[in-house]
């Protein structure tokens, strides 16, 4: 069964249970979906409160963006997200964090899983490092612009690791329909993480590098989308829902951390009212 079928089925069985039981003892819902999170600190939520303490290392906070779309869908949700994942650890082997090595995340699946979401890819390209090479404290001259270190010769080096990568994502989305064989897969894709130009004033970044950083943000996206929807699965592009919720935008309205974090978040990484919203547009696209 589809899933917007499957979740309109739950929700009718719900108000009849409830109706029911009035004057009684209150009855379960029936059929409530069973949904597994899968994926990277993007899905994870890094030092966003609460964070998860059953597993500590993977810096997982209670109120990312899969918990906000549990919530919303009446789901019972399984979290295995994971700071730091590469596609290998959805599929092929163990992760180690500082407080010990958490099971490969397809493991949480089973034929009984209704609904499963993913957020990977960035880590396979070293996206977060290549990052930190963007940024810089003084103007031109002072430093090196990433943008040209990473096109030296007319060679995008990082366009290059997307295509290399690409067919790995795919390995990786055939692996987790194997292992939930009657769910819907969606692959949550990443956010606008700054602006045309960037903002210089606010961020240590030049307006070429904050351009080529999300170039590369894009091109991700435009691969991993591809290889989705291949497969008959669906991509959720959030590019538009955070647009102008980007790392300059004021802290009460951005979606991403900067730089130097505002409030509690690993910089340029999602904060809490980013999972707030990104979560709130997913769900609403399951609907």
């Amino acid at each position: 069964m589809h899933l917007r079928t499957r979740t309109a089925v739950v929700v009718a069985a719900a108000g009849c249970l409830l109706a029911a039981s009035a004057g009684g003892s209150v009855a379960q819902p029936a059929g409530t979906l069973d949904y597994v999170a899968l994926g990277d600190s993007a899905a994870a939520g890094p030092l966003i409160p609460d964070q998860d303490p059953a597993t500590p290392g993977c810096l997982r906070s209670l109120h990312n963006y899969p918990s906000v779309v549990a919530q919303s869908l009446g789901a019972r949700l399984t979290d295995v997200t994971c700071s730091s994942a590469r596609s290998s650890h959805i599929a092929d082997a163990s992760q180690t964090t500082f407080t010990g090595a958490v099971p490969r995340q397809v493991d949480a699946l089973t034929a009984d899983t209704d609904l499963v979401t993913v957020t990977i890819g960035a880590n396979d390209v070293n996206l977060f490092t290549t990052a930190l090479r963007c940024l810089n404290p003084l103007p031109e001259p002072s430093g090196t612009s990433c943008a040209d270190t990473f096109t030296t010769g007319g060679v995008d080096q990082m366009r290059g690791l997307v295509d290399r990568a690409a067919p790995q994502w795919g390995e990786t989305l055939d692996e987790i329909r194997a292992h939930a064989p009657n769910a819907e897969i969606v692959v949550v894709g990443y956010g606008t993480y700054t602006r045309p130009g960037g903002c210089p004033d606010r961020q240590p970044m030049w307006p070429r590098d904050a351009d080529y950083l999300q170039r590369v943000m894009d091109s991700v996206n435009d691969a991993m989308a591809e290889q989705v929807r291949s497969r008959a699965m669906t991509f959720v592009d959030i590019r538009t829902v955070t647009a102008g919720h980007d790392i300059c935008a004021d802290p009460s309205r951005a979606h991403y951390a900067g730089a130097v974090p505002a409030e509690s978040a690993a910089p340029l990484h999602p904060t809490a009212l980013g999972m707030q919203a990104i979560g709130a547009y997913v769900a609403d696209q399951l609907r």
